[in-house]
């Protein structure tokens, strides 16, 4: 192979226009909505806090013509077609079900949950009312997994046998961030370790056994880990997560008949090596010029075209997917944190 398919869907000022409420307006969602604004046609048109103020001061820097003290009133609003949830993970699961209920559709940021059960209340509700919802799983909806993704329903690496993976990065010990608070959903797997098991699962599908290992941080959560996943072929990933060190942060996709390396950093823009056997390696760049969250935009863009398409979950990454994600990873964390550390708002 001399060349490589051309992205689909590349193009993200050819989406229909939605209109946009952002949830939590903290980091994530200011790189969202300037992405958003930057490179597609979508629209933010409310954001809310629990804080009015903050709330204000985040729309007055955006642009951003509502503002809302109280999430309700965000749900309530019937000029939002579709809302972005961008709280900490713990908020995730109450303020989705609160959107969903009001008739929204929902984009809710990685991880959908901070267990498979809580996940599958979202999943159920949205169902139940026919609203779309997706994890905000970015990665994905980038040009060079739409590459790597045309390779793999081709065959072009043949019988895919190991996908191996890192992720992670040092992050200053407080045992009030996100990072290290357990009342905040903190940990390396569900911070970093939800991207490695996803993109695992795009490339090997679903896992029949979980075997991992861990350090925790005085906090209680674990603070790096290292997960082998077995599928039912007897393919297998590896992967490995830490807070504790800036990792190379590359993933490779390893078949009879061919490998992918993916750049660092993985999980956004950027290229990939395909080295077919037998032949020489075929370069994919990124040619879109958008760097590192800039990549947001390619979600937002995909998400309005699915809903314009009538469809209530993306084809590229099923809710049903979403829950076994979270259901490796809460082995992966009782096998860490021991038995019984992986609570659901069902049991509470």
């Amino acid at each position: 192979m001399t060349t490589l398919p051309s992205p689909r869907f590349s193009n993200q000022r050819d989406a229909p226009a939605l209109r946009w409420g952002v949830v939590g307006p903290g980091a994530i969602a200011t790189d969202f909505t300037r992405a958003v604004q930057a490179h597609t046609t979508q629209q933010v048109v409310a954001v809310s806090s629990r804080s009015a103020e903050r709330a204000g001061q985040f729309a007055a820097a955006h642009g951003i013509r509502s503002s809302y003290g109280s999430h309700a009133d965000l749900f309530a609003d019937p000029n939002v077609d579709v809302v972005y949830i961008a709280v900490p993970h713990t908020e995730h699961v109450p303020l989705a079900l609160d959107a969903i209920a009001a008739g929204k559709h929902v984009l809710v940021e990685k991880p959908m949950a901070t267990s498979a059960a809580d996940a599958q209340l979202v999943v159920n509700a949205a169902r139940a009312a026919g609203v779309f919802a997706m994890e905000a799983l970015w990665a994905k909806y980038l040009p060079k997994f739409d590459v790597v993704r045309q390779l793999l329903e081709d065959g072009a690496l043949g019988d895919v046998r190991l996908f191996s993976a890192d992720y992670g990065f040092r992050a200053p010990y407080d045992p009030t961030s996100r990072f290290f608070n357990p009342e905040l959903g903190g940990g390396a797997l569900l911070d970093l370790g939800v991207y490695l098991v996803s993109v695992a699962s795009f490339a090997l599908g679903e896992f029949s056994s979980v075997t991992a290992r861990g350090q925790l941080s005085p906090t209680g959560v674990d603070v790096q880990s290292s997960l082998i996943l077995d599928t039912p072929t007897g393919a297998q990933a590896v992967l490995s997560t830490t807070l504790l060190a800036d990792t190379p942060s590359e993933a490779n996709i390893i078949g009879t008949g061919g490998r992918i390396a993916i750049d660092r950093v993985f999980v956004g823009p950027g290229g990939f090596t395909f080295s077919p056997a037998g032949s020489g390696a075929v370069r994919f760049e990124d040619t879109s010029g958008l760097l590192w969250r800039e990549g947001l935009s390619y979600q937002a863009s995909a998400v309005a075209r699915f809903i314009a398409d009538g469809l209530t979950e993306s084809p590229l990454h099923p809710l049903d997917e979403t829950i076994a994600v979270l259901d490796t990873l809460d082995e992966a964390r009782r096998q860490i944190l021991g038995g019984g550390s992986i609570r659901s708002m069902e049991a509470q």
